[in-house]
């Protein structure tokens, strides 16, 4: 295979030939190649970038993307390959096992993209971030989510969205209180909505993800978010003191019946309406939450940060953060790095915003492309000492589920927390030490 200077300067000589044989053409008088020679320009090599963006707006932004990349030069064309979402988590395994990976492929920043890095399925792309000058620029919280376990950068992040505590001004305003801060001032808005007959806190556990939420926050609050990443690496055990403290806030709001009865009824976007109707006063949940927000409401919709448990904890937020890797064995290499360049530059992460995209990562991306809620949003995460991607995200695949049934467990029995944290840290010791 060629390297990256044998092929720029064939494409010189190529050029140079061509121009010749132009001259020589021109020279002779003969007008229209009657000789016969072939005069065409450089052929475009192919980049594969398989993609997860099955949704129609996200599909429609990246393919926009794509073709703003294969305007902009004239060595490469990338083709896309869609699979439905949910299947790409399963075949991405796949993907980057086969002997003709795709080129690029779209993914989760954190542990989700470590599990391939620590397999050596992943091209190493410190190269890129010095070359970019993300390995200064891009804002810390996000390079520690990028790079694997041996130091190096492996992904190149694009996107990402807030998690916060969502609630309707004019709900607070009836109940007579302001957005809280502090765990302290937090129990009093839940006591608040309760004694104005209104549910507290809404969520549906239909899928247990949403519960997972309030663990990382909680764990993040009292133990601070380095010990949180070191739980989800395996590092930590669950049932040692330090996590069932954790539990300790959770628990208040469970004794408080702050949260909506029968959780589990509600897929999330049910758990929306009590909000909507006025009779929940918060909900924890991601940035999407506007985007299902009836718009002639939006107005009334604000958030406000999880609040702070303990003032010497260093603060760490659960921000999801979408973006891009490439495969150690892509077919193209150097286009994989090219694509990946642009899709990590200011220029592409604009774009993506202005065709109303989750906020970028890139800190030359304009915070007045934004409204006003997301604007706030984005500065909460720039502020933070740590970005965490989510519990299911953050830890290992096989111990996810077993950590999220083993929080729905908490919330329906919450006197056996010792025990169900023993089962959880059985888990633990078996997954991680059959992967490793």
């Amino acid at each position: 295979m060629f390297d990256a200077h044998t092929r720029i300067l064939n494409a010189r000589l190529s050029r140079r030939r061509a121009a010749a044989l132009g001259a020589g053409a021109a020279g002779l008088g003969i007008a229209g190649n009657p000789l016969g020679f072939h005069l065409h320009a450089q052929e475009r090599s192919t980049i594969n970038l398989a993609s997860n963006a099955s949704d129609p707006a996200p599909r429609e932004r990246l393919a926009g993307q794509i073709e703003n990349f294969n305007a902009s030069q004239d060595q490469y064309t990338v083709e896309i390959n869609t699979t439905a979402h949910e299947d790409f988590k399963q075949a991405i395994r796949t993907y980057l096992a086969s002997d003709s990976p795709p080129d690029v492929l779209t993914w989760f920043a954190g542990n989700r993209m470590r599990f391939f890095s620590n397999n050596n399925l992943l091209m190493p792309l410190d190269d890129l971030y010095t070359e970019n000058g993300w390995d200064t620029t891009l804002p810390e919280g996000i390079r520690a989510v990028s790079n694997g376990d041996d130091g190096s950068y492996y992904f190149v992040p694009t996107s990402y969205y807030a998690w916060a505590v969502w609630y309707r001004p004019s709900v607070f305003e009836e109940i007579g209180v302001e957005p809280p801060t502090t765990w302290d001032e937090f129990l009093a808005v839940v006591d608040a909505a309760s004694d104005a007959g209104k549910v507290p806190i809404t969520i549906g556990t239909q899928m247990p993800w949403t519960a997972a939420a309030w663990f990382d926050y909680f764990n993040m609050r009292v133990n601070g978010p380095e010990f949180h990443i070191s739980l989800m690496d395996g590092k930590e055990a669950y049932n040692s003191e330090d996590v069932k403290n954790a539990f300790g806030p959770w628990r208040e709001l469970l004794d408080r019946n702050a949260f909506i009865p029968q959780p589990e009824a509600y897929a999330w976007q049910d758990a929306l309406t009590p909000l909507v109707q006025g009779d929940a006063a918060m909900y924890l949940m991601g940035r999407f939450l506007y985007d299902s927000f009836p718009d002639d409401s939006q107005d009334d919709l604000d958030f406000f940060q999880f609040p702070i448990i303990d003032e010497g904890v260093p603060v760490g937020e659960d921000a999801p953060t979408d973006g891009y890797f490439a495969s150690v064995n892509a077919p193209n290499p150097e286009g994989a790095k090219a694509l990946l360049s642009y899709l990590g530059s200011a220029e592409s992460q604009t774009w993506n915003v202005e065709q109303a995209g989750d906020p970028a990562v890139h800190p030359d991306v304009s915070l007045d492309l934004y409204n006003d809620a997301t604007r706030r949003s984005v500065e909460m995460l720039q502020e933070a000492d740590y970005i965490a991607q989510f519990y299911d995200r953050d830890t290992h695949p096989d111990l996810a589920e077993r950590g999220m049934s083993a929080f729905i467990e908490f919330w329906n029995t919450p006197d056996d927390l010792d025990a169900i944290l023993d089962r959880l840290d059985e888990d633990r010791k078996r997954v991680y030490e059959s992967d490793s």
